[in-house]
């Protein structure tokens, strides 16, 4: 069933809106970490899980998540997914010790993998042609939005007095209005044949991300032991057991977990590895940022917020633009932007001195203008080509990649931030040491958009 006009507005407010809160609930924390130490005792492990636990749980779920959306219903797999986001947000807005919100967090993580991949297969399967172009580049400029907004509104809440707490409880209207909502507009879809879910092949995926992701996401706390580097080893066969199944399971007429025929459309391949780069740079800069803002200047979290407000907005002037102008050009021009940016902070603080507010503001608003400019524009290229019956699991790998994007970029930048800050905490010198890998990060991801194909940066896909 194909939807347009009011109720098409309707459904994509909803699901916009959901997925904004989930992205959101995963960087949101580390601005408000300080005041949950402090209420809670929570020691540095345990603040470093209330982040990795959810991302472990959002990685791991989300292509399974996005099969059984195709397979029992994508209304149904997002509406519980919501469901489950809204228990377990108040279950963290209530959590009495450490322990208890880290496995609310995991619980979010969970209900996050249901949810977020409906997202696609919901826009693919039932908005009309005309408006699905439109549909996807809006969910490239909540991407885009989601990446910069969790430091700004943790900063605020905390930093207005509200607490900690508030960070979650904010989820819950939320998410109340989109069930309602939902439940009453959102139409069903699934693939016409349905068949058994590929449990195995379920189990093998989470089970690779798992072991990719754990380490990269722990593995500084750890110290980095030899076995650490063990268990990303193994992710390597184990995927390739798993890719040899779903083989077999196309072969045989059977529905798997992810079709490995989606890897050979040049425009899904190529678009995944930019947006491992790109999403690899962002995700660490605003870790980072945040953590140079306030150790390093000195700043509280509501002025490191509002630090990052120019990057917010003008990721949002040139969003629209994105969407309307969904061709290489653009995309390529975004990152060329931000590569730009990263070069301005780091002359900016190379002298060791404290920015002002309004000097930080000129790389942070050029960043943003090429956010703006890019996200929108990669989500179509990245989803180009791809078959309605696959567009959930499709949209699962599309944010797994982006979510290993973000923990290879605080792993690997990380590790070089923090060895460079050393004895003496200078955050300046640990924050100038990552900024030409990210730059190398956006070049990169640009020179891999030259490779793609014209078509596939056509707005409009049937």
């Amino acid at each position: 069933m194909q939807i347009s006009g009011r109720r098409a507005v309707i459904v994509l407010s909803v699901i916009l809106i959901a997925d904004f809160m989930e992205l959101l609930d995963g960087t949101i924390v580390s601005v408000a970490a300080p005041a949950i130490a402090a209420e809670l005792g929570a020691g540095e492990a345990a603040l470093q899980w209330l982040v990795a636990g959810y991302t472990l749980a959002v990685g791991a779920g989300l292509i399974t998540g996005g099969r059984l959306g195709d397979q029992y219903g994508r209304r149904r797999m997002f509406l519980l997914g919501l469901a489950g986001f809204l228990v377990a947000s108040i279950g963290c807005g209530l959590a009495p010790d450490s322990g208890t919100l880290i496995a609310m967090r995991v619980l979010q993580g969970l209900a996050g993998g249901l949810m977020i991949p409906q997202v696609f297969g919901v826009i693919r399967a039932t908005f009309a042609p005309e408006a699905r172009a439109k549909a996807l580049g809006a969910y490239g400029a909540v991407l885009g939005v989601a990446s910069v907004a969790g430091p700004l509104l943790g900063g605020l809440l905390v930093g207005s007095g509200w607490g900690w707490r508030s960070i979650f409880w904010v989820n819950v209207p939320i998410a109340i209005i989109g069930l309602i909502v939902g439940a009453k507009y959102m139409p069903e879809s699934r693939v016409d044949e349905r068949q058994r879910l590929d449990v195995p092949g379920a189990l093998m995926s989470a089970a690779a991300v798992l072991l990719l992701m754990l380490p990269l996401v722990q593995g500084r706390d750890w110290g980095w032991p030899w076995w650490a580097f063990a268990l990303m080893v193994l992710a390597v066969p184990l995927g390739w057991v798993f890719m040899g199944r779903e083989r077999r399971l196309v072969a045989q007429g059977e529905q798997p977990i992810f079709d490995p025929g989606l890897l050979r459309v040049r425009a899904f391949t190529g678009g995944l590895a930019a947006s491992l780069l790109f999403f690899g740079a962002l995700g660490s800069y605003f870790l980072l940022l945040s953590l140079y803002l306030q150790l390093g200047t000195g700043r509280t979290a509501m002025e490191t917020g509002l630090v990052i407000l120019p990057y917010a907005l003008a990721s949002i002037v040139t969003s629209g633009i994105g969407v309307q102008f969904a061709n290489r050009a653009v995309i390529v021009s975004g990152s060329v932007l931000l590569a730009a940016s990263q070069v301005i902070l780091l002359l900016m603080i190379g002298d060791g001195g404290n920015p002002s507010y309004w000097a930080l503001a000129v790389p942070l608003t050029i960043g943003g203008l090429g956010l703006g400019l890019t996200a929108p524009s990669l989500i179509n290229v990245v989803l180009a080509g791809v078959p309605s019956e696959n567009a959930g699991a499709a949209g699962g790998v599309l944010t797994t990649v982006t979510q290993l994007g973000n923990a290879v970029g605080v792993a690997i930048l990380g590790a070089v931030f923090f060895s460079t800050l050393g004895a003496e905490n200078d955050y300046g010198a640990a924050l100038e040491s990552i900024l030409p890998w990210q730059v190398l990060c956006y070049v990169a991801a640009a020179g891999l958009m030259f490779l793609l194909p014209k078509k596939a940066m056509q707005t409009e896909h049937a």
